[in-house]
């Protein structure tokens, strides 16, 4: 379709050990099991996990593909910087990060968002973000078209953040229903309720992530999404709920599929783009 662009998510938190990565790494897969082009980029420039989580290796990475673009834009190509991640018959592409600390202080702004710009291949692209305020995770909040924020709020002191980081990103002008709010581990006991968090926030939770440390950890160690490793699971379920929501995917939607492949796959990305549309579309990509 012309004017077609990628749906961008963001998966952005203001505290380390949020869950933001596993959550980034299976919305990817989930996003590539439903039948979508994905691409997932780790723009944890100086420690990403995306790789070793996946146990993956590269002999390309963002850094590189700065180089090469900043040197002939003409005949810069994205696809020969991606590495792909294959499973169970799914895959998706992955962007690493620098290799290097000194190669991550060198990564330009302008250069990673252009980067981006040319991923228009891909129906969904999913940011795994550090956990800042930075000048580079301000440009991809603007590129995205939501934004997956997700926290733990299970003491005081990580509710406080995730308020703060609520407040910022509605006092930088984005809109609230850019803002998905996403509660981790949220069927851990914990000091303060989630409804008490919400009336602080003045937002309800979009999604609820529960807990399952188990596993976490068995997807780690087999370098696996959790859809693969742990597909029982109730956060591997969660998971593919919150997928669901994000392609407008329903129950009739997975019968339709089983008997009628080739009209499901068309059905898809109808839904795809009406989900885009929904939220503000083209008009919105890319903006506040």
């Amino acid at each position: 379709m012309e004017g077609h662009r990628s749906i961008v998510i963001a998966v952005f938190s203001t505290s380390a050990g949020s869950g933001k990565t596993i959550t980034a790494i299976n919305l990817a897969a989930g996003l590539a099991k439903e039948g979508y082009q994905t691409c997932l980029v780790d723009l944890d420039l100086q420690f990403g996990d995306v790789m070793g989580y996946l146990d993956m290796v590269s002999d390309t990475t963002l850094a590189d593909a700065q180089k090469a673009l900043e040197r002939n834009a003409a005949s810069f190509r994205v696809e020969d910087y991606l590495t792909e991640y294959s499973c169970g018959g799914v895959s998706f592409s992955v962007l690493p990060p620098p290799r290097e600390i000194n190669d991550a202080y060198m990564v330009n702004v302008d250069t990673v968002a252009e980067i981006i710009r040319r991923m228009g291949s891909f129906n969904f692209i999913v940011l795994d973000m550090t956990s800042v305020f930075s000048a580079l995770n301000l440009v991809m909040l603007d590129m995205s078209t939501v934004i997956n924020f997700v926290g733990v709020v299970d003491f005081l002191p990580a509710v406080k953040n995730y308020k703060v980081g609520y407040d910022t990103l509605l006092r930088f002008e984005y809109e609230e229903r850019k803002i998905r709010l996403v509660e981790n581990k949220a069927d851990e006991e914990k000091y303060i309720s989630s409804r008490d968090v919400e009336r602080l926030l003045g937002a309800k939770f979009y999604h609820r992530l529960p807990s399952d440390t188990a596993a976490v950890t068995q997807s780690i160690r087999m370098g696996r999404p959790l859809m693969f490793a742990a597909p029982l699971s109730p956060l591997t379920q969660s998971y593919w709920q919150l997928v669901g929501r994000y392609t407008n995917r329903d129950d009739s939607a997975q019968a339709q599929s089983k008997n009628h492949p080739a009209s499901a796959q068309e059905g898809k990305k109808s839904r795809g783009l009406s989900w885009l549309l929904d939220l503000g579309g083209f008009a919105a990509h890319g903006s506040k």
